[in-house]
């Protein structure tokens, strides 16, 4: 048989229903304390757990919508206890993620969430600084204009500009692609340690094409050659028939934040289109990189 809302609720409340504290003698600065820890059962680290995180984040949504919120708000929308409400909105505020306006006795979104929302905006900015550049590229090139960053060990197209001739290359924005085989994953590895490239691609690379470089030394070498020249050129690496040409993009320390590339079929990127679609490249990238601040010295 089915439990109501209200005893769901009511079971939720109580804590030695769900937590057993475990008591731990230790000595402090010549002290004897005793703490207490409070572990979970398998099932509140399992469902509980995700339905947790589900009503936080609904709690975040709540304030906002509505700017300031109070726990009895708060648990009317989620359904809850106001118990329950109080001990997930303590959580958040614990991390900085709301915090109490002391006058009111209400709810706001903290500080941290500006350090979350940091990373995204920062990609946003990118994406609006480069996009009047990205668009006279393709226009100047005829070939498809990509910015990519990385992102959990891939690059990650962020913006796309696409080009005038006929035949085009994939649409990739939103997708993730190998640092290894493509021209914007080297040019983001060559902001990188040795260490952190190491730590990023792992042992194993995959082979795309006859041409992937699959050897981690081989790709290190490659890797130093376009922080020296400030350019990467990949030719059918990931996929046969695909040519693409990439420059780094850097903040205002200087860091590779970002990477620009033209890429098509390879049977127009003839040696002159190469070194034309270079130098655009180059100068597009140091342009969009003096809008995110950065000087060359």
């Amino acid at each position: 048989m089915l439990s109501s809302v209200g005893e769901r609720e009511s079971a939720e409340s109580r804590p030695s229903d769900r937590t057993h504290p475990t008591p731990r003698l230790q000595t402090l600065a010549g002290l004897r304390v005793v703490s207490y820890s409070f572990e979970m059962s398998n099932s509140e680290a399992g469902s509980g757990g995700v339905q947790s995180v589900d009503r936080a984040v609904t709690i975040l949504e709540i304030i906002a919508r509505t700017g300031l919120a109070g726990i009895t708000e708060i648990a009317g929308e989620l359904g809850v206890h106001k118990s329950t409400a109080s001990r997930i909105v303590s959580t958040l505020e614990a991390r900085g993620l709301v915090e109490q306006d002391h006058h009111r006795g209400r709810y706001r979104l903290g500080l941290s969430i500006l350090r979350l929302a940091g990373a995204t905006t920062a990609r946003l900015d990118i994406v609006q600084e480069a996009r009047p550049i990205t668009k006279m590229l393709a226009e100047a090139t005829g070939e498809t204009i990509n910015v990519a960053v990385l992102s959990d060990g891939a690059a990650l197209y962020l913006d796309q500009a696409s080009s005038t001739s006929s035949v085009q290359s994939h649409n990739w924005v939103g997708q993730r692609i190998p640092l290894h085989a493509t021209s914007n994953g080297k040019v983001l590895l060559s902001g990188l340690s040795e260490s952190g490239i190491r730590e990023t691609l792992g042992t194993k690379l995959t082979r795309y094409t006859p041409h992937t470089v699959t050897s981690v030394p081989q790709l290190l070498t490659q890797v130093a050659e376009v922080a020296a020249t400030g350019f990467s050129l990949v030719i059918d690496e990931l996929e046969v028939g695909l040519t693409a040409v990439s420059a780094p993009v850097r903040n205002a320390h200087g860091d590779v934040i970002a990477s620009i590339s033209a890429s098509g079929p390879s049977f127009r990127f003839t040696a002159d289109k190469v070194a034309s679609a270079r130098d655009l490249l180059t100068q597009a990238a140091a342009d969009i990189s003096a809008r995110l601040g950065w000087r060359e010295h």
